[in-house]
């Protein structure tokens, strides 16, 4: 059967659609060029080498899906959006294809004068996921008398949104505006502290708070016992790294959108759950040993250990969204 999808998909499979692809390699080639900076010189994101060895999973795991998806667009009565459906989804289509393709071109020339830029980065990553998508969707195979459909049940659609993850992804490995990442941070800083400095007041446990430093109980030396909680344990770090592995087990093991969407909302609730015992834990430790004894190993293993839990709980939640509920109220009936 997967031979005849692939002679069938490679039958259906015009030059423009052909030549979509290939432009397609050639733009996330170029992003991922861009992007290998920050890998490189960024710390919280060094994953980002990931993402071409993802990418190029994803499309390969789903290999028959799409050439069955490509053989189904060109196939005789393939389902169309019609009516003023068929006028919104043109105009989403077009209109993206416009006004992120110039940003992509933005960003490209912000590249070659300025060199890497945060807001490059930003606008070639924005910039490729739509570009992507509506080339994909422009051209797709065209049919012979095609049935009316809804939005949604167009097979143009079905066929673009197998390409979501490898390209949206970029998105999670470029670095967020300086602006938008330090307010981001702030805010997550601020949360962290307030709940760390709330639990020890709880307990019992004597703990002064003057802005993202804590002060502890001195030594048994009589030494200062302070913990300074930088912006870089704010958890900025952790919540890029589990959104990403959030959104890769979503793409790999769920089928429908909306349990994609609920597995990476749960990746972002995960890291600040996570990073907020890390915290905790780092704390506990500073009160009990003083503020020498996190540096080095304790440090770097508590902040990987958040993404390790928090990729752990996202497979405990994957038999969830295979629960077939329908066989269970039919067994019960």
């Amino acid at each position: 059967m997967l031979k005849s999808y692939w002679n069938r998909g490679v039958e259906a499979l015009t030059l423009p659609s052909l030549l979509t692809l290939f432009l397609s390699a050639g733009f996330m080639a170029f992003v991922g060029w861009d992007h290998s900076h920050w890998w490189t010189n960024r710390e919280d994101y060094g994953f980002g080498w990931l993402v071409p060895v993802f990418v190029l999973f994803i499309v390969h795991e789903r290999r028959p899906d799409i050439i069955a998806a490509i053989s189904t667009c060109g196939g005789s009565n393939s389902p169309r959006a019609s009516g003023w459906q068929k006028w919104v989804l043109n105009l989403l289509v077009f209109g993206a294809m416009l006004g992120v393709a110039l940003m992509f071109l933005l960003g490209a020339f912000y590249r070659a004068g300025a060199g890497p830029s945060y807001p490059g980065s930003l606008a070639l990553a924005m910039g490729i996921g739509a570009i992507v998508l509506s080339l994909l969707f422009v051209n797709s195979p065209e049919t012979e008398n095609p049935a009316r459909v809804g939005l949604l049940g167009d097979d143009r659609v079905k066929l673009t949104t197998l390409f979501l993850f490898p390209a949206l992804v970029w998105l999670v490995s470029a670095p967020m505006v300086s602006v938008i990442e330090n307010q981001l941070s702030l805010f997550l800083l601020n949360k962290v502290i307030t709940v760390v400095f709330f639990t020890f007041d709880v307990l019992g446990l004597p703990l002064q708070r003057e802005g993202n430093v804590l002060v502890l109980p001195p030594l048994a030396d009589g030494g200062d016992n302070r913990v300074g909680v930088e912006q870089a344990c704010s958890g900025i770090r952790s919540l890029t790294a589990c959104l990403f592995a959030g959104s890769f087990l979503a793409a790999v093991f769920l089928d429908k959108l909306w349990k994609k969407i609920v597995l990476v909302v749960a990746a972002m609730a995960f890291a600040f759950l996570t990073n907020l015992i890390r915290s905790l834990f780092l704390t506990s430790w500073v009160y009990n040993y003083g503020h020498e004894a996190i540096e080095g190993t304790v440090h770097d293993v508590a902040g990987y250990s958040v993404l390790g839990l928090t990729v752990v709980g996202l497979l405990m939640m994957l038999p969830l969204f295979q629960f077939e509920w329908s066989n269970l109220n039919e067994e019960e009936s």
